[in-house]
């Protein structure tokens, strides 16, 4: 190429590479959040109060130890004792069975571009429905979140395994079982009345919403503000590359002409946080329990085909976005793979990975009422999940997945990890906070 037309790829937003593609030059749009209420929210993270047995917070899985996640390929919420890969049962209190996908990072969930959440996309911002959100709860429930960001929060808290607790062991999970969730009794109005007879709590919230009850909603309300605010991630090297021209060290700017061009990664990781937020079938390892109703005696997880109800969209997950995925291991929807070099072989040849694949690497910590490989040791399941894949096959060297490994590590904001506000020192609970 010659100079005159390395100034005009510049201009167009191109890598020098000549089968490179279009960089993401456009900057993320932010919803607008309230000071007080994610002040509010950071408190409401981090206290215990909001689960059954007052034992699990939002930071039980999602701390900034570990870049908003918590370094297991499957977590531990109800009946757990500790943080992070360090988290083991609790013998007086055994959870029933592992939490069946990995737990997602939080990084820049309050950018407007995100409108589906968890790995099936079960919950999306839908403007056509009535309270703007598609749930599969329903539509009563969706009244009063302020966008699917805030609705996700009505999950963890129903579910025995990660926040309620046992059917039979609190109030909450009495609730649960007998499908109380919303109303008076409800698993909601429980824990809003929890929160609200906290005289602090009732301060905070008159703030923000008034002098009315606090429901549910408000409470989810604050801890989406509060992670919209905290951990934006919009300032790592290749950020700082795109707005001015910093350069990249060496062997990430060979990596990002990998991933812009020959290695075709942005075919799904696209845009700024490189992610084009669709579903796609790659053959990757299941373990642990899979995400089946309790009643159901399977293993498996068919991803967003359980959403849709359609066989194209079988074992299917959501692209994740890579903002950060250098501190955010293990990979894939179940946590199968414990570091980046291995989840990019795997995306070379995903049908032969799924076949070689070494459970050794899964980072879970000792549980014995379940087998986490029922799925990997039946070759009807492998085989349905390989045949399911539309990934091609496609060929690097060590080197070039080295450059890779090194792009992605230029995708880490590091100002970022910790978050704005931090974790607070005590809570108006008094409960213990998670460090």
């Amino acid at each position: 190429m010659q100079a005159g037309g390395l100034a005009l790829a510049a201009l167009l937003g191109l890598t020098t590479a000549a089968t490179a593609g279009p960089l993401p030059r456009d900057e993320p749009t932010f919803r607008p959040v309230v000071p007080a209420e994610a002040a509010l929210g950071r408190l409401l993270f981090y206290d215990p109060i909001l689960s059954g047995n007052r034992e699990v917070s939002c930071a039980t899985c999602h701390h900034p130890r570990f870049a908003t996640s918590d370094g297991l390929s499957l977590g531990m919420g109800d009946g757990g004792i500790g943080l992070g890969p360090d988290r083991q049962i609790d013998p007086a209190n055994p959870p029933e069975k592992r939490i069946p996908r990995n737990s997602p990072a939080l990084f820049n969930l309050g950018a407007t571009e995100f409108t589906h959440f968890f790995a099936d996309g079960r919950l999306e911002d839908d403007p056509t429905r009535p309270h703007g959100i598609r749930t599969p709860l329903g539509e009563d429930m969706a009244a009063g979140f302020d966008n699917a960001l805030s609705a996700q929060a009505m999950f963890p808290v129903l579910s025995p395994d990660e926040m309620a607790g046992h059917y039979t062991e609190n109030d909450v999970a009495k609730a649960v079982r007998l499908g109380l969730l919303t109303g008076e009794g409800g698993a909601w109005s429980i824990l809003s009345a929890r929160v609200e007879a906290i005289p602090a709590y009732r301060a905070a919230f008159d703030e923000v919403i008034g002098p009315r009850p606090v429901a549910f909603a408000d409470i989810a309300n604050a801890l989406a503000a509060f992670i919209a605010l905290e951990w934006r991630a919009d300032d790592s090297p290749f950020d700082r590359y795109l707005r001015d021209g910093t350069p990249l060290e060496p062997m990430a700017a060979q990596g990002m002409e990998l991933f812009y061009g020959k290695a075709g990664c942005d075919a799904c990781h696209s845009g700024r946080f490189q992610t084009d937020h669709g579903f796609h079938a790659i053959a990757m390892p299941q373990i642990g329990p899979g995400k089946a109703a309790r009643f159901e005696r399977h293993n498996r997880d068919v991803g967003r085909m359980r959403v849709t109800g359609d066989e194209r969209d079988a074992y299917a997950f959501r692209t994740p976005p890579l903002r950060n995925v250098a501190r955010t291991a293990p990979y894939g929807h179940a946590g199968a793979y414990a570091t980046l070099d291995a989840v990019i072989r795997h995306h070379l040849s995903p049908r032969a990975a799924l076949a070689a694949y070494d459970p050794a690497q899964r980072l879970l910590p000792a549980m014995a009422v379940q087998s986490d490989l029922a799925i990997l040791e039946s070759p009807e399941e492998v085989q349905a999940i390989a045949a399911a894949s539309s990934l091609a096959p496609s060929q690097l060297t060590d080197s070039e997945i080295a450059q890779l490994v090194a792009f992605l590590n230029a995708l880490t904001d590091t100002a970022s990890l910790p978050g704005r506000l931090g974790i607070p020192d005590t809570l108006p609970s008094g409960l213990p906070v998670a460090r």
